[in-house]
């Protein structure tokens, strides 16, 4: 079974080195609620080769909090 983690996680390596934000995990994954891209990105943030940080978002285009995959 394939969690939200997994899932937000094969999103994030699928669009690296490109940044996204929660609102866009949100609807590309069809999420019920942001606050569960908002807090899989957050623990995330602690694996190696993710980052997050406030920069454009390659998706929507908006300046946010975004994250990426730096080690493809």
């Amino acid at each position: 079974m394939t969690t939200i983690l997994d899932k937000v996680r094969a999103l994030i390596e699928r669009l690296s080195p490109a940044s996204i934000c929660d609102n866009c995990i949100t609807d590309k994954l069809d999420l019920s609620v942001r606050q569960h891209a908002n807090h899989k990105t957050r623990e995330l943030a602690g694996e190696h080769g993710f980052e997050r940080h406030i920069d454009t978002c390659a998706i929507c285009g908006s300046t946010k909090t975004v994250i990426r995959h730096k080690d493809k």
